[in-house]
């Protein structure tokens, strides 16, 4: 073995060989997903062509072959291909053990991911993972002797050949199999977003583009005729409190139907649930900008978002005084012209453990706040780490464990759905104690401020079913767990009667209505009494109940 070895880093292989050796690599480990998956689909038929079948790993093969013998030169290519290996197991790993998609959306998230976050994928399962399909076959095509030859023209011709081959493959699989390739494709798109690397490279240059490349457009001001409405006749000022969730899913509240105890805090204080609500995408760095936006869900993207004022602006600019409390994965731009305050992850105390806090770390920071600004309406944000996975364990004191067993690792996908279900219960209880805890603080204010609490959260979370596990599946293909987030508001009785809501009206569309986080920033600007042009009454969820 060891002279086989030796010998073997001992040679001189072509550029356009090796291409054509991590072209079949690709093909039938990187896209392995993706040819179970077809093979899945067809046994689901009645029938089906085998010849079809047959040809989908030639083809991915011959595509790849053309492709990779593109980037197979003399002093790029060990460069190019170790550094596609190694991103493609990591990629690989997700899909397989995560069911996530690479696509720009996926890139965004990844891309402004923290490092706090990210080590909290980090496990011994998907370190053994990347370097086994990853970093050995980078070592061995690094230490491997590449040549063009005795001659350069032979070298080209012989590419060429290639390159014509692998065309002429995909030619006659397109001939014999179009109209099965057809079908499969337009009636599962996603699978387009499987391959590997093809698309998270795409994705990649398109994020690149959208965020470095090109130019903003002009900075469009809104809201510049906002004001309080009837504000000298207030006896009180507001205290309003936005609890922004991280990866809670309504489908785990209690009091949204749910069967566990995960919601026993909040039950005396009486919360409004509202039942039917969407979040506006599937990951934080697209949903938080997005609900603090004009912009409509339809309409969103990141480049418009940033360059027009949001829901925060327009507040300030009506004389609230606002604060951002943050302890997740920062405040995706929304927060760039108020006062932002972020948790100290780097204490070691009862709340902090030097890396992460506990939401209720929240708390110390509001009472500063709070304190220091005694006079005018107050608008503070608390955006909580919630249910952030994939380390749920971590999002609550080990005293708040309730339901067990549970899943006290990172590799999530290794533990038994019933742990995976509990340790996520134990994260929704707690941040249940969190917004417990919050109202309990605000009720304490009420001599001095009329005081609200509303709660919504950015996204959901998979935990396993068919498959999908965490967060960020393309909204178009995303499962309802990834979609459907919980909605919550409670209002003390000088807030109702303040601002005129009818409390039978608001519970009675809270439980029949359609809502999605569209709602965020007309609800808000009208719940404030902020009078301006830029909030469409239709989509303040409020109006008609008051």
């Amino acid at each position: 073995m060891r002279e086989f070895v030796q010998s073997f880093f001992k040679k001189k292989y072509s550029y356009n060989s090796v291409a054509i050796v991590i072209a079949l690599y690709y093909a039938l480990v990187f896209n392995f997903p993706v040819l179970f998956r077809i093979k899945e689909i067809l046994g689901g038929l009645e029938s089906y062509s085998l010849l079809f079948l047959i040809s989908v790993p030639f083809f991915f093969f011959f595509v790849l072959s053309f492709l990779f013998n593109l980037l197979s030169w003399p002093y790029i290519t060990k460069a190019v291909f170790i550094f596609l290996i190694v991103t493609s197991s990591v990629v690989l790993y997700g899909t397989v053990n995560y069911g996530v998609y690479f696509d720009s959306g996926m890139v965004e998230n990844v891309a402004e991911t923290n490092l706090i976050e990210s080590t909290s994928y980090i496990s011994f399962y998907s370190i053994a993972w990347i370097f086994l399909i990853g970093i050995i076959p980078s070592i061995i095509l690094f230490k491997t002797k590449l040549t063009v030859g005795d001659r350069l023209i032979k070298f080209i011709f012989s590419k060429l050949l290639i390159l014509s081959f692998s065309l002429i493959g995909v030619l006659i699989i397109a001939f014999f199999c179009y109209k099965d390739y057809s079908s499969v494709g337009r009636n599962n798109a996603y699978l387009v977003k499987m391959i590997i690397p093809t698309q998270y490279i795409n994705s990649g240059f398109k994020y690149v583009n959208e965020n470095y490349l090109s130019r903003p457009g002009a900075y469009k001001e809104i809201g510049l005729d906002a004001y309080i409405k009837d504000k000298e006749k207030d006896v009180k000022p507001t205290l309003f409190v936005f609890m922004l969730g991280e990866t809670a899913r309504a489908e785990n509240f209690e009091v949204l139907g749910y069967s566990r105890p995960t919601n026993p805090f909040t039950k005396k204080y009486d919360l409004i649930p509202f039942k039917n609500v969407s979040s506006c995408g599937t990951a934080t760095a697209v949903s938080v900008p997005c609900m603090f936006s004009q912009l409509q869900k339809d309409d969103y993207s990141k480049s418009r978002a940033n360059s027009q004022d949001n829901l925060l602006d327009i507040m300030k600019r009506a004389g609230v005084s606002l604060l951002w409390l943050e302890n997740d994965g920062g405040d995706k731009g929304v927060a760039r012209n108020i006062e932002n305050i972020e948790v100290d992850h780097d204490v070691v105390d009862d709340q902090c453990n030097g890396s992460t806090c506990y939401d209720m770390e929240l708390l110390n920071e509001l009472e500063k706040h709070i304190d220091k600004n005694m006079d005018g309406d107050q608008f503070a944000v608390l955006h909580l780490i919630g249910s952030h996975g994939p380390t749920y364990y971590q999002r609550y004191p080990k005293e708040m464990t309730f339901f067990q067993p549970v899943c006290d690792r990172s590799d999530i996908e290794n533990c038994s759905s019933e742990q995976i279900v509990n340790t996520y219960d134990n994260t929704i209880r707690y941040t249940d104690y969190v917004l417990s805890e919050t109202i309990k603080k605000l009720k304490s204010y009420e001599h001095r401020y009329n005081v609200a609490l509303f709660f919504i959260s950015d996204h959901g979370e998979s935990l396993g079913e068919s498959g999908l596990y965490l967060h960020g599946t393309p909204y178009k293909f995303a499962p309802e767990q990834q979609t459907h987030v919980p909605m919550l508001a409670w209002f003390s009785e000088g807030f109702f009667e303040k601002k005129g809501i009818d409390m039978q009206c608001l519970r009675k569309k809270a439980e029949n209505g359609q809502f999605s986080q569209d709602n965020i920033f007309d609800s808000m600007l009208g719940i404030m009494d902020i009078q301006t042009e830029a909030r469409d009454p239709k989509r303040d969820l409020f109006s008609t109940c008051r």
